[in-house]
């Protein structure tokens, strides 16, 4: 797809990141994973993160990426497909390479393996990884890979195919500096845990899309949030944020890596069992799933997200 287009893509909606499914064996479910995009798919998602954060990236044998972005787009339809790629530069720009011929339509660049870094060290990662391609790619904020909104505007200069910004820092001043500085140049997305607690905010700076993980097993819900965050329905946000989204947040944190253990729970209470998570990552226990269960019958999601 072509840089633009899947810009506009990205702006249009709301996005969502699939979990990546895994047999009794640990290894890679094609077909179940094919059928759970497709039926994404068809909650009009503007666009579906695959092998990203959620996805397991972290997770995934580099020869795994393209195997998991050709099932994606496999079972897309019109969905446009970004495959997370990431590391160190050498790798990253591997990964990129590899999903681009597999039919990825763009790429998120998530934070390089372990180190931190310069900011000109972290603008020379950025430039090489979009160098390597001529797909869009979304630069991810996140940890130890914080660009400065100086670094993003010499990228932007550098590279034409940077079309997006990601911000999983949660600093919103850093935020607004950026989208000040930058402009319609990108299009800015919001990558928090749990985005939709911290969604109001971002619209205040500018940043009107973002990406759902509860998508995964309550896309009817999350639409419906996305939809009345859009509108300024204030009571529809409040009641949904009250009902389903502390409780939600309250059992993630529970424990570490919960964030993408606790969205593979709510495809398994939902009757769509991803199978477990790669380690070094945990599932959650039975009384844990049991919690989860009472938030979703609570919020009388379960009939919509099994529809």
């Amino acid at each position: 797809m072509d840089p633009n287009a899947i810009k506009k893509a990205v702006g249009d909606g709301l996005l969502s990141f699939p979990v990546t499914h895994f047999d009794s064996e640990n290894k890679f479910n094609e077909a179940a994973y094919r059928e759970h995009v497709e039926w994404l798919a068809g909650y009009d998602a503007s666009a579906l993160f695959a092998a990203g954060g959620t996805g397991e990236f972290f997770s995934l044998n580099p020869s795994e990426v393209p195997l998991v972005i050709r099932a994606a787009k496999a079972g897309a339809g019109k969905t446009p497909i970004i495959s997370g790629t990431g590391y160190g530069t050498s790798l990253a720009v591997e990964i990129a390479r590899s999903a681009e011929k597999a039919g990825a339509d763009g790429l998120l660049l998530l934070p390089p393996y372990l180190m931190f870094a310069e900011q000109a060290g972290l603008v020379a990662h950025v430039k090489a990884v979009c160098q390597s391609v001529g797909i869009g790619v979304i630069v991810y904020n996140r940890d130890n890979a914080i660009l400065s909104a100086d670094s993003i505007a010499r990228l932007c200069d550098a590279c034409p195919n940077l079309i997006g910004f990601k911000d999983g820092v949660g600093d919103v001043d850093r935020v607004i500096e950026i989208t000040t500085k930058i402009g319609d140049r990108l299009v800015y997305v919001g990558g928090m845990p749990t985005h939709e607690v911290y969604a109001q905010a971002y619209f205040a700076a500018g940043v009107t899309t973002y990406s759902s993980a509860v998508f995964n097993f309550v896309p009817a819900l999350s639409q419906r949030f996305y939809r009345a965050l859009r509108a300024g329905e204030q009571k529809t946000v409040d009641q949904i944020l009250k009902d389903f989204f502390f409780p939600f947040v309250a059992l993630r944190n529970r424990k570490k890596g919960y964030a993408v253990s606790i969205i593979k729970a709510g495809l398994k209470v939902i009757g769509r069992d991803p199978g477990a998570v790669r380690a070094p990552l945990t599932d959650l226990t039975a009384e844990e799933i049991s919690v989860l269960e009472a938030i979703i019958e609570a919020n009388d999601v379960a009939k919509l997200a099994a529809e």
